[in-house]
């Protein structure tokens, strides 16, 4: 559990944008879905990180399992990758989306990109949603973040809260994926 620096960091953007480029020209796709976990704080891949991604991306599949193209999961120090391409057309594919991140126990901490062919981000707001709460109080998720409002200790105790809570109520679900938590 390594931290990461700012260029590590900005680096990760600049490649996972590169991979999304990459998806959407080479496959005949309509949708490309790319999820990341939210995760603050310098150390991005850690037990907790993995437990969100790895739900969100059985969530996904599961959703889109007869329409999906193509897929591709990475597992980074610099965070957890999933990107699934489809041929379901990009609202509708938020929507399904918006319904992942709104019902799942860790949906919160699922970040679920929709890029249209033309790699355009379909936002929440496009298809109905609100802007993401935080994950403590009821702000606006980017409303704490720029102005600090909790500690990151704070955000990571909640995160391992919830991840707890997600493992104790999915046992099938630590048992399928032990071999990768044992690493962490």
């Amino acid at each position: 559990m390594e931290p990461i620096t700012l260029e590590e960091l900005l680096q990760s953007r600049d490649n996972r944008q590169e991979r999304q480029r990459r998806f959407l020209s080479e496959t005949n796709c309509k949708t490309l879905i790319c999820l990341t976990v939210v995760m603050p704080g310098s150390v991005k891949i850690n037990k907790e990180s993995l437990v969100i991604g790895l739900a969100a991306k059985d969530e996904i599949i599961k959703t889109f399992n007869k329409n999906t193209i193509d897929s591709e999961e990475h597992i980074l120090k610099t965070g957890y990758e999933f990107y699934l391409t489809t041929d379901i057309e990009p609202l509708k594919a938020k929507k399904l989306c918006c319904l992942i991140e709104e019902n799942h126990i860790l949906g919160r901490l699922f970040d679920i990109d929709i890029l249209d062919k033309n790699f355009n981000i379909i936002s929440r707001e496009q298809v109905g949603y609100e802007k993401r709460k935080c994950l403590l109080c009821d702000n606006e998720a980017r409303f704490c973040m720029r102005n600090f409002t909790h500690t990151t200790q704070e955000l990571l105790c909640r995160i391992k809260q919830l991840t707890d809570e997600f493992l104790t109520f999915s046992p099938e679900f630590s048992l399928k994926y032990q071999e990768i938590f044992n690493d962490f």
